[in-house]
């Protein structure tokens, strides 16, 4: 879509920019996760480069696996089943964000004012019902 602002070879690199910058955060959210659970949850105690060597090999190797018996066919029907997922997963995160910060028992003179929290409210139930929409796409795609 930047190609006619900006030139082909300009999007493109833009484009490459922000895609390893976002493969780069979600690495980093990842292995970080990965820490917190390993040692906190599990108590399991690893130096630094096996925890980042595990957490990345659960990353990597299962793209590699489909990448090498699929093809780039598999590679980017895996990245599109990645984003169903990941999608999915979001309104798990917004809704109690949403409830915690409109709960004045909980945020007491923090709380978000009342407009902010019907646009909190509005912004949930979309993404709610686009994931509604995409998860009835995606499925009837299949049949």
């Amino acid at each position: 879509m930047l190609s006619p602002l900006l030139g082909l070879s300009i999007a493109s690199t833009l484009f490459a920019i922000a895609l390893l910058a976002s493969g780069l955060n979600s690495t980093v959210t990842a292995t970080l996760a990965g820490q917190i659970i390993m040692e906190g949850f599990l108590r399991l105690r690893l130096p630094n480069w096996a925890r980042r060597l595990l957490t990345r090999a659960l990353a990597i190797v299962p793209v590699v696996i489909v990448t090498a018996l699929y093809g780039e066919t598999g590679t980017t029907q895996l990245l599109v089943f990645s984003q169903v997922i990941l999608s999915m997963q979001l309104p798990f995160a917004v809704i109690p964000l949403v409830l915690f910060v409109t709960d004045r028992s909980k945020m007491g003179p923090l709380v978000v004012p009342r407009s902010v929290a019907v646009l909190a409210w509005a912004v949930a139930a979309l993404i709610l019902a686009l994931n509604i929409k995409l998860l009835f796409d995606t499925f009837a795609a299949m049949a």
